[in-house]
């Protein structure tokens, strides 16, 4: 007798969903998830980046909430907007998790449909800690905005910290889950500047309350006596701030006593308890300098004593909060130095020597895995686009940007580097941003470090939070591993092709279409680079690769490395070098000129 095939249940089996944990039945069962009604919900948990991790926080959050938990599963079965947000925030952190057990209340700040913009972010961490505005000694608006964001807390004590903690953890996790909800439901993609600038304003909003609630603690019998302004530095000065990152302040007072640093210390304690770290250690002279300053002596500093990566670092600053109209004095005061940095000698190979001295604290078995300092990293792509810009931001206004993204729109608006180029290397740093982003939202905590190619669950849960998907081909992990090596690829190449390339297209025209380089932004990039005579070097690249011979052809294309070889292993020339005597004279073994007896001196060939 032949038995009829079983008909297949409309329910899918943990298999089907890709849930491995042996519980994991039982706990669908528990949570009324087994059944035909539950469907819908079933498959969008099956697409959150690690199903099981999402299953077993939503145990817990049930546990958490008790009698709660029935609003909770019936809005997970209506709104779908709700859904992708807490599938993909749980299980793509178990950091975000353990917040949500621990303040199970806190799942209805994922029903808000929209972010709230920077003065909803303002009001919401200040209203943690009663905090009100407090006058700002000889703060003076100048109509486009206000003149102090200084406020003082009405709650001070030691539960200030766990307060302000709690109400920036809710904000961040309202953006984690909007920026990772596209990877469960159908929901709009946050682009890479639109988190990074959320990101900035609620770092602005958070140490604006640090600040209130240092005023309370310090300035106890009075009104605040000094002006402080607190300057964004970094990834935060150019509002391209991570989840997880320092934030670097510098601070400026009038008068810099010692009130003005227990604030700035009480601020920088405050921020980091509750917050993140808050680091000083670009101000003058570093953590050896003093921690608050006025403005005269911070340019006092920067005309006398500043090296050529401090003026780099300035590229990004930015008034954050305090006194605004001390900020805005002090950026006006040190911008002028930052664009006229690239005329002081060796200024290029200053710069290079920096990133190779980042690059060498990367141990070499993690350089292909880590996406901040290794090879083709982030800080490829932003140390060749700050250098860029400090050639040419001179004489280009249009240049004067700090965001990275910004700034190689602007350097390809201004002919400075190709639409292709731009475009790409904006793709692939936003690419490297998101996978970034993704590793430190596992656990919050500070990471740049790609798993093991060969760690294939590792891999896996990295491909489904960063929404990559099979190509027909490969596998969401094999698709992931490709786009990470063709992009690291890419940006190796960046110095050759941002810095070296548009000479070369400036001279021979190969492609005037994309790329409009001056002859006076050749020589000046030439100039940067070291050279003593510009203008001659230009003429002889001019030569090398003019006409359309096989030979200028090849030359043109190894032309690229050889200037790059040229700037970095400098040969010596002598000081006097005016005369052909001079230049005979001149030995290499000696390092002198035996016509005047001038010493050498390094300098590019």
């Amino acid at each position: 007798m032949v038995r009829p095939p079983t008909a297949r249940s409309a329910v899918p089996g943990v298999g089907r969903l890709g849930l491995l944990d042996p519980s994991a039945a039982a706990t669908l069962r528990e949570l009324g998830w087994d059944n035909v009604e539950s469907i819908p919900v079933l498959w969008s948990l099956s697409r959150a980046p690690d199903a099981d991790l999402a299953l077993t926080t939503l145990m817990r959050l049930r546990e958490a909430l008790e009698d709660g938990w029935a609003e909770v599963d019936s809005a997970l079965r209506t709104d779908t907007s709700l859904r992708g947000r807490l599938f993909a925030l749980v299980g793509s952190s178990s950091a975000f998790g353990d917040h949500l057990v621990a303040e199970p209340a806190s799942w209805q700040v994922l029903r808000r449909p929209t972010l709230p913009d920077r003065e909803e972010l303002l009001t919401d961490l200040l209203a943690a800690v009663e905090a009100v505005p407090e006058p700002s000694p000889a703060a003076a608006s100048d109509g486009q905005g206000p003149a102090a964001l200084l406020y003082r807390a009405g709650i001070s004590g030691p539960e200030a910290v766990p307060l302000l903690r709690r109400r920036y953890r809710d904000q961040l996790m309202l953006l984690a889950a909007a920026d990772l909800a596209a990877t469960v439901e159908n929901e709009p993609v946050l682009p890479y500047q639109v988190v990074g600038r959320h990101l900035t304003d609620l770092a602005d909003a958070a140490l604006t309350a640090a600040l209130a609630v240092a005023v309370a603690r310090v300035c106890k019998d009075g009104p605040c006596p000094v002006r402080l302004a607190v300057i964004a530095m970094g990834k935060s000065g150019a509002r391209e701030l991570n989840y997880v990152s320092d934030v670097d302040v510098v601070f400026v007072a009038e008068p810099a006593d010692a009130v003005a640093t227990r604030l700035a210390a009480e601020l920088m304690s405050v921020g980091s308890l509750a917050f993140f770290e808050v680091d000083a250690a670009l101000r003058p002279e570093g953590k050896q300098g003093a921690l608050v300053r006025t403005l005269d002596s911070h340019l006092a500093y920067y005309k006398r004593w500043a090296r050529t990566w401090e003026f780099q670092a300035l590229l990004k600053n930015r008034p954050m909060t305090g006194d605004l109209a001390l900020g805005e004095q002090y950026r006006a005061a040190v911008m002028p130095m930052v664009w006229t940095a690239s005329e002081r000698p060796d200024f290029v190979p200053d710069v290079q020597a920096m990133r190779r001295r980042v690059e060498d604290l990367v141990p070499a078995d993690l350089r292909e895995r880590e996406l901040k300092l290794g090879h083709g990293s982030l800080r490829d792509v932003e140390f060749a686009v700050q250098l860029l810009q400090l050639v040419h931001g001179r004489v280009d206004d249009s240049l004067h940007v700090a965001g990275t993204v910004e700034a190689l729109t602007a350097l390809a608006a201004g002919g400075y580097v190709g639409r292709d180029d731009a475009a790409n290397l904006t793709a692939s740093y936003e690419f490297l941003r998101l996978l970034e982003h993704r590793l430190q939202l596992q656990r919050l905590k500070r990471t740049h470090t790609l798993p093991a190619f060969d760690d294939e669950e590792g891999m896996r849960w990295l491909a489904r939070a960063a929404h990559v998907r099979p190509d027909g081909r490969q596998d969401a992990v094999g698709v992931l591993a490709s786009e990470i090596r063709r992009n690291a690829v890419r940006v190796r190449r960046l110095h050759a092709k941002l810095f070296y390339r548009p000479l070369l297209e400036a001279v021979a025209r190969m492609d005037s279409d994309a790329l409009r380089l001056s002859p006076d932004a050749a020589v000046r990039q030439l100039a940067a680079l070291g050279y003593v005579a510009p203008e001659h070097a230009l003429g002889h690249l001019k030569a090398l690769t003019g006409g359309v011979s096989r030979k200028g052809r090849i030359q043109a294309l190894l032309l690229p490395t050889l200037l790059e070889w040229l700037v970095t292993h400098r040969i010596p020339t002598p000081a006097c070098s005016p005369t052909a005597a001079c230049r005979r004279a001149w030995t290499t073994r000696s390092g002198s000129c035996a016509n005047c007896a001038t010493r050498a001196r390094s300098r590019s060939a």
